[in-house]
Parts: C-alpha cells; structure tokens; sequence
C-alpha cells in the first residue's frame, strides 16, 4: 500500500526531483514546480539514475548528462525495459496530441480533399491506382460518410474524447483513402498515417483530454517514456534518412530543385548572393545540411534552442514555396516533443488566472501501473513521509520490476524503430516498384530529391480483332499524370483502359505507351518500350518490369552544356523560344507532331545521328552533330535514331502566333499609357479581334501588382477560399447523410449544388468546383 505525503511540502533537493532526458521530469508536486525558472531547455538529467555509474569516472558522468540516462541501460534488457518505462510528464504527449488532432482536422478539409471527393470519387469509369488491386472505393455517398467517419475521429483525438475509439475511427478511413490512391502518395502524408497510429497505442489522453477529466483514474498519470521514444525516432528518422536521401548526386550538384530562389522568401539573401548562389548553396547544400543535422540540433539540451529556431524557420518558409498543406505546421508542433515533458504547464502558468478558462488543471502528477519505479520511490506507510517522496495510493501495487506488458512494449518500440530505419532502403526487395527511382514516393523519405518534367504521352490501342488501331486522351480516365512515372501504376492503368473499352465493343484489345519524361534536368527520354504491349506485359512487386527502359545516366554531365545552350538562347532577343532537349536510344524513333502556331521549328542535332521522316513531303534526311533542320507546322514527322550510341538532339519551338499577339499587346499598352484618353486608344483598336483579351491581361495585371502590395486583400482571398472549402465541405457532407437517412437521391442532391455554385452571386465557378 502507497500514500501521498499529506500537509506542507518542504523544502526538495535537486536529489528528490527524478528527470529524465528530454522532458520527463517528474514535478511531484504543483508547488515545486511553480517556483522552477520558466525554461524549457534546462539541463535535466536523472542523476539518482547515473549514481552508481559516477564512480566509473568522467566519461560516464559526461555520458549520462549528454544522454539523460546511464550507459549500463543499455548493458541488460531488464535495464532497457526500466529505462523505456521510467516514468514522464504527459504534458506534452498530451499537447501534441490536441496539436495533431487540429491539424488533422484542417487537412481533412483540404489534402485529404472532403471539399472535392465528388470530382475525385464520383466518376466510376476512372482508372484507381490502389496499393492492392482488391481494394475498390465506395458508392460516391458512402465515400463521403468515410470521410465524416474520419473527421469525427480527428476532432476526438484532438480533444482526447474516447481517445483510443477516436484514434481507430480515424486510422480506418485514413488508410483507406491513402492505400486506395498512389497517385496521390507523398511523404508526410505517410507521416500523418504513422503519427496516428502512435497516439493511439500511446497515454496521450491523461493531459488536456475529456476522458481525464471524465475519468480520474487517468488523469494527470504518468506514461512510460516509450511512448515519447517512438514519437521523437519517428520525427529524428523523418530528418536523418530525408539527409542522407538528399546525398543523392543530382541533389548535391543542384540539379533536383531549381529556380526555388525566385520566390520571394528569399528577397533578403539577394541583397549578397545571386539566383544560381541562392538555389546551390541555400536549397540545395543547406537543405541537406537541415536535414541531416536537425535531429541531433532538437536531441541535445545545449543545441535544442537553435533546433527550435532552425526548425521553425525552415518550415515556415517551405509553407510558403510549395503547396504541401499541413505538413509544416505539424513538423513545427512535433518539434517540442523534444523539449521536456513539462514546457505546456510551465506555458500554462504565464496566462491570467482570469483566461484560463480551457487551459488544463495545474495539478501534480500521479503514478501510473505502465511504468516502472524505483524501489525507493515507492513508499510504505511505515516509511516516514518526510525522507523521501512518495506516490499517491493506488488500487493496485505499482510496479517495481518489468511485468510482461512493459516488456512487449519495449519490444514493439524497438522493432518499430528497426522497421522504419529498414522500410526506407527496402527498394532491393519490392522490385517492382522501382523505375528511375526506387520505390513509390511516400515512404522513403527522398523529399523534393527528385523532379519531373512531362514533355510527351501517347497512349495507342489496337483492335487485335478488326485490326483498327487509334490514339487515347492520357487522362480520359487517369485523373493525372503521375502514374506515367510508375511502372506499376502504368500496369495498372493499361488493364483499367482495356477494361473500359469493352463498353465501346473492343474486347481484345493492346494497349501502348510512348512516355517521355526528364529527370532532374535531364534529356527527355522514354520510361517504357513502345513496342511492348502493357497488357499482357509480366509485372510483379518482387521482380524488375523488363519493359521499362533505363535512365540515362551516361548523359548526365550533359546537363552543364544543355544549361548553357538554355542561357544563351534566354539572352537573346527572341525571349519566345521554347527549347526541348531529346535524347532516344538506338533503333527506336520519335514521333512527334508540330502544332500550327509553331511557325518556326528547328531540330539541332547534339550527338549520334539520325534520319528525319517527314511524312507529309515524304523525303528523309540524315542529320549528325551539328546539322539543323527546319521542321514545317501542322505536320507529323519522325525522327529516327540510326546510330549505335544514343541520340542527342533538341527542338527550338517559336510560337509565332503568340509572338504576333504580344507584339500587339505591347503595342496596345504603350498607347493606353501615352494617351490621354482611354476612349480614345480603345477606338483605335475597335477592329482588333483581341481588344478584349488586352483589357483582360492589363486587368489581370492590375489586380496582380494590387493583391502583392496589400496585405489585407492577399488575407481576404485567404479566407475566402477557406471558407468556400468549408462550405462546400459541409455542404455536400450533410447532404450525403441527409440523402441516406432519408432514401433520396444523392445525384440529384449534387446536381442542385452544382447549380447553386454556378450562381454569379456565389462566385464559384465550374473549374472551382472540379
């Protein structure tokens, strides 16, 4: 039987307070800890912990600050399950997991895309891309109960309501929806699916919840430092393995992100260094240098705050450069679970009295049967109640030993840790997956490593029954193009395509694709082999597609020469050019077709040689290093490579057609600005069948500069498209559930919304809508 010291709490040595690295100091009482110095970077270490290593000599005691815990922890797995098991402070567990929930609940909205599941779900005949082909998704309505499913379960996570049946409404729907989609995979989408799963096998709900304050035998307990061990290697991994990801040569070169420093966030740098500078030694090098640093920075006590800082500022500015959601605000959140386990009450305390209306109770913690204790910290009533600090009475004897539960949670911690150092390379088995890069992207970690450009995708069918043969729209049924960088999304699409076009009486049927695609900066070149029918093609998860064709790498160092050749074409005088670089493999050709505003079109050829068809004039020319041809509009040529070494060629695409019209435009805008009456140069240019499209682009241009240098209106339109996702969102959500309580139509219920949208007063329009 335990007891709390009862009466006025005396004076405390460093030696009664028991802390542990990173937050888990155990403030036993509310009053001690109130007169702490307000800091959430002190040197905390367990020195009751270390005392029988002290004698060792320096080296430990430096070990055991650095640390937090003694190296003779590690020596014995009774020590390692007592040291995953030490009792912490849920304060910040308990933070982090209202943080989560929050911004779990936003990205529902947004990322997760409840505000569009009718265009992304509603067409049946779009071809899915599922990680298991069994997988299939539910009837439009029903899909949109899913997502209310998961929504439920984000906002109880969030306010630590039927914590655990929280978690699993939310774990359901969210791996459903992520392993029904690879077109949409990306890494921190993977890292939300993962962070849930931790919280719900974790105490987060016994700090700042409704079941603590519900239910008091949970609330305010301790929980075993496992449970931060698997949160901080899932955030520390996220960092080190997206690092070493970035040693990649083609991110160590510069190549894999450029032009980022266009944007504005890097205004101040440009007062000391150029765009070229910027976009090598800040993106590139000095991402890796965050990456592969940040997570020891956040580890150490003495380093943590200029984690915090590094961190904070590295996040905030990738909100701004991409379009990647919620992703840095909750790496900024996560980030603090590398604090100590305390900073939330120690914040706490600094709000007024009078506001603390949803702060949570400052109260002192309680023992909890998940950890393990020490012998001495665990009373009897014998013990006199002012030699040491005691536990509060518990209705079960607190554990001083390892039982078998603690033991399999330190088990599942370090195979968890192993999985997920392991899953990252684990490219060498799923074989199937691997193209130009290894694995499918979402799980490794290779953040931004790698960069597409789409210059070319023909997809070609042929009837093997009436011999007709023809060409297909890519995204009649794709959605988008990210399956053409993937071999086995590419399998996958070729037999939904085969499937779909039984309906047009084709039932046996080869299906051909010709994908031209650049990595990194390269030449654009074929992924997969034309010739090869993707139908009836082998493809398995643990062998390597044959028909897929290999990277280039051999001309890879002609990315220097091609920049150069990009540069000078850029300080011309013709700033219209459209340059493509073409590198194709001996015996195959390209088929390409010239629109009719490309009124002048070359062909340069870089290395090997080729012979230009072209179709309409029917005569063939032999073309090597060098030689250049003019190719005619409106016309289908083919160019083939008849060297034994690759080809290397590029087109230089003038549009003369928008040349004309931004010579007229420019024209247009020097007389609106030189007149002193509008009416008079709108008159002038009555006859010009594109007046109106000039007033469209000056306006366009107007609003533009107006929104840049105004921050309200750049807020304004902010909210307003938030708000129009929120609307929408609840919208078409209430009328799922209205539709299903009630037997009506769901189709009809939609179409009436879509024809409130098109309204002019709603100011949605058609493209808003899908």
């Amino acid at each position: 039987m335990v007891r709390k010291r009862t009466g006025t709490t005396p004076a405390t040595s460093p030696g009664d307070r028991t802390e542990d690295k990173h937050g888990e100091g155990q403030s036993h009482r509310s009053s001690e800890s109130a007169h702490a110095p307000m800091s959430f970077f002190r040197k905390s270490t367990r020195r009751s912990d270390c005392k029988d290593e002290l004698a060792a000599g320096e080296k430990t005691d430096s070990f055991c600050a650095l640390f937090g815990f003694a190296w003779r922890d590690l020596t014995s797995a009774n020590r390692l399950v007592r040291l995953l098991c030490r009792p912490s402070d849920p304060a910040s567990l308990g933070t982090m997991r209202f943080l989560y929930g929050f911004l779990m609940v936003l990205d529902i909205f947004q990322e997760r895309g409840l505000a569009t599941a009718d265009g992304r779900w509603g067409d049946k005949e779009e071809c899915r891309f599922p990680l298991f082909n069994f997988l299939k998704p539910l009837p439009l309505q029903w899909m949109y109960i899913v997502y209310l499913v998961m929504l439920a379960g984000a906002l109880g996570i969030m306010l630590g309501f039927m914590f655990r049946m929280s978690c699993l409404l939310y774990l359901g729907p969210y791996w459903y929806l992520f392993f029904l989609d690879k077109t949409s995979w990306n890494n921190h989408s993977y890292l939300f699916g993962i962070l849930a799963f931790l919280f719900s096998i974790s105490d987060a709900n016994r700090y700042w919840s409704v079941d603590a304050l519900l239910n008091p035998k949970i609330h305010n307990r301790h929980i075993p430092l496992w449970n931060y061990t698997l949160l901080r290697a899932q955030i520390f991994l996220l960092y080190f393995i997206a690092g070493l990801k970035k040693l990649d040569l083609d991110w160590v070169s510069g190549y894999s992100m450029q032009n980022i420093s266009h944007h504005w966030v890097f205004d101040p740098l440009k007062l000391l260094l150029t765009d070229d500078q910027i976009d090598m030694y800040v993106v590139h090098l000095g991402g890796l240098t965050i990456d592969l640093f940040l997570g020891f920075l956040l580890f150490f006590d003495k380093t943590r705050p200029l984690g915090l800082l590094v961190s904070s500022s590295f996040h905030l500015m990738n909100s701004q450069i991409f379009s990647i959601g919620m992703f840095p605000y909750a790496c900024i959140a996560t980030q603090f679970l590398f604090c100590y386990g305390d900073w939330p009450r120690r914040l706490f305390r600094l709000v007024p009295p009078a506001l603390r209306l949803f702060t949570p109770d400052d109260l002192e913690l309680q023992p909890s049967g998940h950890c393990v204790y020490n012998k001495e910290d665990v009373m009897s009533e014998n013990v006199s109640p002012t030699s040491k600090t005691q536990y509060v009475s518990s209705s079960e004897a607190l554990p001083t030993e390892p039982k078998l539960k603690q033991k399999i949670a330190t088990l599942f911690t370090l195979l968890f840790i192993a999985w997920q150092c392991f899953l990252p390379y684990s490219h060498g088995i799923t074989k199937g997956y691997n193209n130009w890069t290894n694995g499918l992207y979402g799980y490794s970690w290779d953040m931004m490593v790698h960069s597409w450009y789409i210059q070319h995708v023909r997809i070609t069918y042929y009837d093997k029954d009436t011999g007709q043969s023809g060409y297909l729209d890519p995204l009649v049924w794709g959605g988008n193009r990210r399956w053409s960088s993937h071999a086995d999304m590419i399998k996958q699409y070729s037999l939904c395509i085969a499937e779909n076009l039984k309906s047009y009486n084709i039932n046996n049927v080869e299906i051909y694709f010709d994908i031209w695609r650049s990595l990194n900066h390269r030449f654009q070149q074929r992924t997969v082999h034309p010739h090869v029918d993707i139908v009836t093609a082998e493809w398995s998860p643990f062998r390597e597609a044959p028909w897929v064709m290999p990277l280039m790498v051999g001309l890879s160092d002609w990315r220097g020469k091609l920049e150069e050749i990009q540069a000078r074409l850029d300080n011309g005088t013709d700033s219209h050019v459209e340059v493509v670089f073409v590198a194709d493999f001996p015996g195959l050709y390209l088929e390409n077709y010239v629109q009719p505003d490309f009124g002048n079109t070359s062909l340069s050829v870089l290395d090997g040689r080729v012979i230009v068809e072209l179709l309409d004039e029917g005569r063939n020319i032999s073309l090597g290093p060098g030689d250049i041809v003019q190719i005619p509009p409106d016309t289908f040529h083919n160019v083939h490579t008849v060297s034994e070494t690759p080809s290397c060629y590029m087109y230089m695409f003038v549009n003369t057609t928008e040349v004309n019209f931004m010579r007229k435009f420019s024209q247009f805008e020097d007389d609106l600005n030189s007149s002193s009456s509008v009416n008079e140069t709108l008159k002038k240019y009555d006859d010009d069948p594109y007046l109106v499209h000039y007033q469209n682009i000056l306006a366009a241009k107007q609003a533009k500069e107006l929104k840049e240098y105004n921050f309200w209106l750049q807020f304004k339109s902010f909210l307003l498209a938030k708000y129009k996702i929120l609307r929408r969102s609840i919208r078409i959500s209430t009328g799922a559930v209205y539709c299903l309580a009630t037997n009506n139509s769901f189709n009809d219920y939609l179409n009436s919304i879509y024809q409130l949208e098109l309204r002019p007063d709603d100011g949605a329009t058609t493209s808003e809508i899908h």
